[in-house]
């Protein structure tokens, strides 16, 4: 079974940037879509972004297009966040999660169901 585990979390003034990472175990995570839900306290987990297994499909909730970059490094094991022009509202804990489908269309990446394996979770605190 696939293990993930995030970090790279903290406390950054608005308008800072900073780099997430999700590292997974197994050899078979060059086959699994990664993606990246945020979660407040009180607040239902949404949709952050998504990388197809072949790292040639990108997905982004419309919130964080332009600020966000999703990438993935297979011989690492690792899908990696990055956040520039940091807000507050991008403040909560934020979780990586890994899929083994094989689908297209943004529909299917944003769902939180497709994704059977989920990280802990990394605190990100934006202060303005």
């Amino acid at each position: 079974q696939v293990q993930l585990t995030e970090s790279g979390g903290g406390l950054v003034q608005a308008g800072g940037s900073l780099r997430l990472s999700c590292s997974a175990s197994g050899r078979t995570f060059s086959s699994y879509a990664m993606g990246w839900f945020r979660q407040a306290p009180g607040k239902e987990r949404d949709f952050v972004a998504a990388i197809s297994w072949s790292g040639g499909s990108t997905y982004y909730a419309d919130s964080v297009k332009g600020r966000f970059t999703i990438s993935r490094e297979n011989a690492k094991n690792t899908v990696y966040l990055q956040m520039n022009s940091l807000k507050p509202e991008d403040s909560a804990g934020y979780y990586c999660a890994a899929s083994p489908a094989r689908v297209s269309g943004s529909y299917y990446y944003a769902r939180a169901a497709m994704y059977p394996y989920w990280g802990q979770g990394t605190q990100v605190t934006v202060s303005s």
